[in-house]
């Protein structure tokens, strides 16, 4: 199986202009362009589309998938913004160092993420913020939070009340973290559970097979699935930072939209909800579909992104 993968990862890689390669599709809206860039010991892939003159988003992605989760939404929003997204350490493209020299915690991929955006010239942008997405781009909110010009939160979570029932297991990991229990959390990139988190929830026949089976590919990469074992053991940091990014959103109040896939039982709808505690005027829409809602609802989704980012 492995060395299934990791054939189908160079045939994409060839695909998708491995290392500063540009796609051109038929309009300019379409035209997105893929690169990497060294930060520190990470060579990290990211996608781009649109004029760096428009305003910029920042797509941050989310468990198992990377970058090509924004895949259908990029070209939707290419003729008016800047987009730039990029896949972490562990995650797509990415060339990931070992984890004898990296830490893969939540705090570190930030850093990097931070780095990234500084090498690249980012000094003011909106973020799309999704799943593992949501603590990444948050730290980067409350340590810079004059760069941020607006949120979009997709199923990206910041309140204890939008943790579904599934985080009652791994709070109990968190207290009592014994090997037997990282053992069975492999289950959570098996490909039951990855095509699990893609379809449940959303209409039927409405998913196709690309994103989870990409996504399955990349985690049988050489340690990547001890790299995300590490990360799910360490996400407990991201609910303690829980009442930190709360704290930004009322001293800051910055302009947030929170788009939710309703069936999502990672990410419950209270979480989308709680965000009106402490931003008042913060923009609430629900989709009917699960997690990865841009998997069926892109074009909506993008839809209200451009009402909210107008």
């Amino acid at each position: 199986m492995k060395k299934f993968a990791i054939a189908l990862l160079s045939m994409l890689a060839l695909m998708s202009c491995k290392n500063a390669g540009t796609c051109q599709n038929k309009t300019e809206s379409d035209m997105i362009s893929y690169h990497k860039i060294q930060i520190e010991d990470c060579n990290v892939f990211y996608r781009e589309a649109g004029s760096p003159e428009n305003p910029t988003l920042l797509l941050l992605h989310g468990f198992p998938s990377a970058s090509h989760m924004f895949r259908e939404l990029m070209p939707e929003l290419a003729d008016k913004y800047h987009l730039i997204a990029p896949d972490f350490p562990s995650f797509g493209q990415t060339e990931s160092p070992s984890r004898a020299s990296f830490d893969y915690t939540f705090d570190h991929l930030a850093r990097i993420v931070d780095k990234f955006t500084e090498a690249l010239g980012q000094e003011h942008f909106a973020m799309y913020i999704f799943d593992y997405g949501a603590p990444i781009g948050m730290r980067l909110a409350i340590w810079h939070p004059e760069r941020i010009a607006a949120i979009i939160s997709q199923n990206g979570n910041c309140y204890e009340e939008g943790l579904g029932k599934k985080w009652e297991a791994r709070k109990e990991y968190w207290a009592h973290p014994t090997l037997e229990l990282r053992a069975q959390y492999a289950s959570a990139y098996a490909l039951e559970t990855i095509i699990g988190q893609y379809t449940y929830g959303a209409p039927e026949g409405s998913v196709g097979p690309d994103g989870y089976t990409l996504d399955y590919a990349y985690v049988q990469l050489p340690e990547r699935a001890e790299m995300q074992n590490d990360l799910i053991f360490d996400y407990q940091s991201n609910v303690r930072l829980y009442p930190e990014f709360q704290k930004y959103f009322r001293e800051h109040q910055p302009k947030l939209l929170a788009v939710w896939g309703k069936n999502d039982p990672s990410f419950i709808p209270a979480g989308a909800e709680a965000f009106k505690r402490d931003l008042p005027n913060a923009i609430v829409k629900f989709v009917d579909s699960g997690h990865f809602a841009l998997e069926s609802h892109h074009s909506e989704i993008a839809g209200y992104i451009r009402e909210f980012l107008q």
